[in-house]
């Protein structure tokens, strides 16, 4: 199935007091050509089988479509993107995956952040920073970079987007990332400053933030010192992707506990307990010091996409959290 590019006006600017942001990750774009043989010689050749054998059966284009087919009917005023675009990031996926992002919109309503599939090799890192730029770029930089630099940060509305990447080429049988001291003291700097603006923050990052049991191999490695920043600077919310998970878990944050969600694949078939594609949309209204903001689930029940749930997420600038879901550091 081919889907048909989205022009600017496609995403609905709107000039409600409500802003919606809608989120989901790890698409794992399948490509129209293998990759080369050359390679092949490196540890993309493991991903590559892995993928032949058993995840180009999970990870389905059909899915895929019919998930950004059901996002294009919705009325966002942006798009965030949390990494894994890639299986084995190839030539023929950089060019396959800047399709497929022009299907959900142009660069300025589209933000993304990279995955540990989009860093696997070295090379790759800055082959699709170059490849995928605008969409990972400062507003007034999206001419002036030859590549993407982290972070980034877009205003957009009363929502002011930072991208950060936790994408880092690992060696084979490894999916950690890694954000890294000179770019937490950017994203640092950019969270204060912005604290001041009175814009609702979000930050972008592929690896979640917070542990969960058996992810040694997987995890974001310098962690602690990530919430610790966020400890210090506070947020409104945390998205990620990676675990391929529907997620809803809480940071310690400056006043309050910051939301950290993660979205499961959005082309993923049911699989080992783990859901169908879904994606979330964020509705955001209020002004500083008095956020609101509601998650609506949308994805697969049986055959059919439709509304899963909508959870509060901020209530007149309080964080509908409990001292039991509040992470402990």
């Amino acid at each position: 199935m081919t889907a048909t590019p989205v022009t600017r006006g496609a995403i609905r600017t709107t000039t409600r007091s409500m802003f919606r942001l809608a989120h989901l990750s790890d698409p794992h774009v399948p490509p129209d050509a293998r990759p080369r043989r050359r390679e092949l010689l490196s540890k993309r050749a493991l991903g590559w089988a892995h993928w032949r054998r058993r995840r180009q059966r999970i990870h389905r284009r059909e899915m895929l479509d019919l998930i950004t087919g059901d996002l294009a009917d919705q009325p966002v005023d942006h798009i965030a993107v949390t990494g894994d675009l890639t299986i084995v990031s190839s030539r023929a996926e950089w060019e396959a995956c800047r399709q497929w992002l022009a299907t959900l919109g142009s660069p300025q309503d589209v933000s993304l952040v990279p995955g540990n599939h989009d860093a696997y090799t070295r090379r790759a890192v800055p082959a699709t920073a170059r490849a995928w730029k605008d969409y990972m770029s400062d507003d007034a930089a999206l001419a002036e970079y030859t590549s993407a630099e982290f972070p980034y940060l877009r205003r957009r509305g009363p929502v002011a987007i930072i991208g950060c990447s936790s994408a880092v080429a690992t060696a084979p049988f490894l999916a950690t990332g890694r954000v890294g001291r000179r770019q937490r003291a950017r994203i640092e700097a950019l969270l204060e400053g912005l604290a001041e603006s009175g814009l609702f923050r979000v930050v972008l990052i592929h690896h979640p933030p917070l542990r969960i049991a058996g992810d040694r191999y997987r995890r974001l490695t310098d962690w602690r010192e990530f919430n610790d920043m966020i400890a210090r600077t506070g947020a409104e919310l945390v998205l990620h992707g990676h675990d391929h998970a529907a997620q809803l878990r809480w940071m310690a944050g400056t006043a309050h506990a910051v939301p950290v969600i993660g979205v499961p694949s959005a082309s993923a078939r049911a699989h080992a307990g783990k859901p169908a594609a879904q994606y979330n949309i964020y509705e955001v209204s209020g002004e500083m010091g008095r956020w609101s903001c509601t998650m609506h689930t949308r994805g697969f029940d049986s055959d059919a996409i439709r509304l899963l749930a909508s959870e509060p997420l901020w209530q007149d600038g309080k964080p509908v959290a409990s001292e039991a879901l509040t992470a402990k550091r």
